[in-house]
C-alpha cells in the first residue's frame, strides 16, 4: 500500500471510493483498463489519507441528503480495510450526518459493518450489492481467488434479509465457455431467491476486455484454461463487448426465474431504487383511527 492526497472523494452522482487497487486478484477485472489511469500495481493500495476529512466535508456542506454509494470501483473490503477501517468511519460520518448508503461488494467482511449498517438503515436507507458469477465453488476460487466464495456471500446475503437490510446481487460478468451454462445461472438464481434478494443486475450473459484487463485476462486463461485464449481470440477478435453464444437462452432463464420468485431484473429501475433516498420517522406516529376504535 501507499498513500496518497485525493482532491475530492464525492462524484457528482455521490460515489465514492477511499481506495485505488485491489487483492482479489479477480481473472477478470475491468479496473485494472488502461482508461483508468492507475498509475502503480494494481495491487499496490493507493490509501486516500484525507478521505475521510473530505467526505465529512462534503456531508457537512450538501444542502440534500442523499445515497451515497462506493465500490464500483474498488471493492471497500480488500483485506487491508480490515486494519485500517476506513470505510467503517466513512460509514459513521454517513450515519451521523443521516445520509443513506448502498455498498457493492464481493466480500463478507462486509458483515463487520452489519451494526453500523442497520442503523442507517433504521434512519433513511441502506442497501447491500453482492457479486455473484459462479454457483460453482471451485470455479469461483479459480476466477475470484483472493475474496469470499459464492456461499459465504450468500450466507452474508442471508444475514442481511434477516436483519431487514434489503440486497441486490450483480449477475456479471459470465465468462464464455467458462461459466455461460444454464445450471450456472440458475443455481446463482435459485440462491439470490432463496435469500430474497430485491433485485439482480446483469448487463448480458458476457464480460468487457479493453487494453489493459485484456491481457491480464488472457494471461489468467493460459494459465487456468488452456488453449482457451485461442478460441477467444478467433471467436472475438479485440471487441470491447464478449458475449456469450448463449446470451438469448440465458437471458430468457434470467428473466423467467426472476419473474417467478418476484426479483426485480430491469437493470433501470433497480438502480432508481438505489439511488432514491429515503427518510425514516424517528418514531412512529401515533394514529387517530386508532385511539377512535378504542
Amino acid at each position: 500500500m501507499h498513500l496518497v492526497k485525493a482532491k475530492g472523494i464525492l462524484s457528482s452522482q455521490n460515489t465514492m471510493n477511499l481506495y485505488r487497487g485491489c487483492s482479489h486478484g479477480c481473472i477478470y477485472c475491468d479496473a485494472r483498463s488502461e482508461c483508468y489511469h492507475m498509475e502503480h500495481d494494481f495491487e499496490d493500495i493507493a490509501v486516500k489519507e484525507n478521505a475521510l476529512d473530505l467526505l465529512e466535508y462534503a456531508l457537512r456542506h450538501k444542502r440534500k441528503k442523499c445515497i451515497i454509494s462506493t465500490g464500483a470501483m474498488t471493492d471497500p473490503y480488500i483485506p487491508l480495510e480490515m486494519k485500517l477501517g476506513h470505510v467503517r468511519k466513512a460509514l459513521q460520518l454517513i450515519d451521523s450526518y443521516g445520509f443513506g448508503v448502498t455498498i457493492q461488494t464481493k466480500s463478507d467482511r462486509i458483515l463487520r459493518d452489519l451494526d453500523l449498517l442497520q442503523k442507517i438503515n433504521e434512519k433513511t436507507k441502506c442497501v447491500v450489492q453482492m457479486t455473484l458469477t459462479t454457483y460453482d465453488e471451485t470455479l469461483c476460487k479459480k476466477l475470484e481467488p483472493h475474496v469470499s466464495t459464492t456461499s459465504e456471500r450468500v450466507a452474508a446475503l442471508k444475514q442481511f434479509r434477516d436483519a431487514g437490510i434489503p440486497t441486490v446481487v450483480w449477475l456479471t460478468p459470465i465468462l464464455p465457455f467458462i461459466n455461460d451454462t444454464q445450471d450456472n445461472i440458475s443455481g446463482i438464481l435459485d440462491l439470490c431467491a432463496d435469500a430474497k434478494v430485491y433485485g439482480v443486475i446483469c448487463f448480458g450473459m458476457g464480460l468487457t476486455l479493453r487494453a489493459g484487463n485484456r491481457a491480464y485476462f488472457y494471461k489468467q486463461l493460459d494459465r487456468l484454461f488452456p488453449q482457451l485464449k485461442e478460441k477467444y481470440i478467433q471467436t472475438y477478435a479485440d471487441r470491447y463487448v464478449v458475449e456469450s453464444p448463449n446470451q438469448g437462452c440465458l437471458m430468457t432463464l434470467l428473466k423467467e426465474k426472476c419473474k417467478k420468485s418476484g426479483i426485480l431484473y430491469h437493470n433501470q429501475q433497480i438502480f432508481q431504487y438505489l439511488r432514491s433516498f429515503t427518510e425514516k420517522d424517528a418514531a412512529p406516529q401515533l394514529c387517530l383511527w386508532n385511539f377512535q376504535e378504542r
